[in-house]
């Protein structure tokens, strides 16, 4: 552990953590992957832990801690081989949740953010649409004004959480023809009449229920508007430097996870006479890939604090996202590769770590899209500052 970033407490932390997981999670991860549903109890057992408030205000049942007990809840969350629990999890924390603390008021925070931190909701975030992609400004959804309730009409997909959770961040054009500018998010209850969700089948995150949602004249309340009407799309953006670190978080400890299994495989498994590990060949590999895995770690330790102490890190955020879910489709095919036959196999913990690990570079902007972002920042000098609510 990084004694610069993690002290006494949050080892502690850490050690209570992995308790909790090997006994409330990792017997019932390969049912979970089997049957794409998650034992709706384990949520309840997670909020009287506190887990799923460690960064929310005490006001609402939160613990209000640093940032790095966030840190090592993602990289533990990695350590269980189910990349779809752990997506589950971190997707309600902090996607949906993020929002309900930034842009709900008091009667969205009482209602919504607090039985979220308990376990009692499980929310989503839906952004993606059919035919957008990563290219949020053109979305087709759109939100009416009526006397007393907006109108939602269009759909999302590829949303985590999208079947079973409770409530949806949700958003849409209030001005369709203005582009980024006419977009405002809402709170859409799951029971809510005219909203329907179809279950997707993947290639991987097997565990978690990932969705495509329609609305059909969606009626709710005005009072769920989240934020201003017409800011939406600057508050998804102002997050998305949250939702990068996380997954360049989840990155490197699913990469580094990879590599403490394969270590000990190596150590196990003899060929011509020797251990695995005794290989020159091998060795080497194992080094430059632990080399990349542990760049990537502690370049995202760095971006972690910046982030503890309320810097706007978009850059940051990003190259990390892209830098280090590259890195680890890589760590994980090259341990698959030296675990040889049997990495092949489904008994073996690698081939589902290579199918979870794939999305890395897809969802929550894809590996192309922000070589763009970086490109605007890096030759273009474009900057982005984080929106300041009145």
């Amino acid at each position: 552990m990084n004694n610069k970033y993690f002290n006494e407490e949050h080892k502690l932390f850490r050690d209570s953590l992995k308790d909790f997981l090997q006994k409330e999670v990792v017997p019932f991860v390969d049912d979970w992957e089997r049957t794409g549903t998650i034992d709706r109890g384990i949520w309840k057992k997670f909020g009287e832990m506190g887990y799923l408030g460690l960064a929310y205000p005490e006001t609402y049942g939160g613990l209000d801690l640093d940032f790095f007990y966030t840190v090592i809840l993602l990289e533990e969350l990695q350590k269980i081989n189910s990349g779809g629990f752990a997506a589950a999890i971190w997707a309600h924390v902090y996607l949906a949740m993020t929002h309900l603390n930034a842009e709900g008021d008091e009667r969205i925070k009482n209602e919504y953010l607090a039985p979220s931190i308990m376990g009692d909701k499980i929310g989503c975030l839906c952004i993606t649409e059919p035919f957008g992609g990563s290219d949020v400004a053109g979305m087709r959804s759109t939100a009416v004004k009526m006397e007393d309730h907006y109108l939602i009409n269009g759909s999302k997909t590829f949303i985590t959480n999208g079947f079973y959770s409770d409530y949806m961040i949700v958003s849409a054009k209030t001005i369709p023809d203005q582009g980024n500018k006419g977009i405002s998010i809402f709170l859409i209850e799951r029971d809510t009449p005219g909203v329907t969700a179809t279950k997707l089948d993947k290639l991987g995150w097997r565990a978690s229920d990932t969705a495509e949602i329609a609305f059909d004249n969606v009626k709710i309340p005005l009072e769920n508007l989240m934020g201003e009407e017409n800011k939406g799309f600057s508050y998804l953006m102002q997050h998305f430097d949250l939702e990068r670190l996380v997954m360049g978080i989840n990155a490197h400890a699913r990469a580094e996870h990879a590599l403490e299994y394969t270590l000990e495989y190596m150590k196990e498994r003899t060929a011509f006479g020797k251990s695995l590990d005794s290989l020159q060949a091998l060795r080497h590999t194992m080094v430059e890939l632990t080399s990349e895995m542990e760049v990537c770690k502690n370049y995202n330790y760095s971006v972690a604090e910046q982030l503890n102490q309320g810097v706007y890190s978009v850059k940051e955020a990003t190259i990390s996202k892209y830098r280090s879910t590259k890195m680890a489709d890589t760590v994980i095919d090259g341990c698959l590769q030296m675990l040889g036959g049997y990495g092949y196999m489904e008994e073996y913990p690698l081939a589902r770590m290579l199918r979870d690990s794939r999305l890395g570079r897809i969802g929550g902007g894809t590996s192309e899209i922000l070589q763009e972002i970086l490109a605007k920042i890096m030759i273009d000098n474009k900057s982005f500052a984080p929106v300041v609510q009145d």
